[in-house]
């Protein structure tokens, strides 16, 4: 968690917090979109890929709101939202793909 903290108070200018998130979708888009290929191309592990998608996902939802209101944890929220973000849009560019 200090890094955490060391990081946030770098990310006090806002073009390095943009920059800081901006990276954070792109590496959550990445892993989305590599998870929903290997998934594709093997066709044994649909299913337990997407329940693994979908129980990631919603682990990151429980995190936000634990973290919602703690304003010390402001700039992780921020990067746990661009991280869901990022693994939504690139589940949903892999099933328009698969259409």
């Amino acid at each position: 968690m200090e890094n955490i903290q060391t990081l946030s108070i770098w990310a006090s200018n806002p073009w390095r917090r943009y920059s800081i998130s901006l990276i954070t979708i792109l590496i959550g888009y990445f892993f989305g979109s590599s998870l929903g290929m290997v998934s594709a191309v093997v066709e044994l592990m649909d299913p337990v890929a997407a329940f693994l998608s979908v129980v990631f996902i919603e682990f990151l939802i429980v995190l936000r709101r634990n973290f919602r209101f703690k304003r010390e944890k402001k700039f992780l929220v921020l990067l746990l939202d661009s991280l869901r973000l990022g693994l939504f849009y690139g589940f949903f560019t892999e099933s328009l793909k698969l259409l």
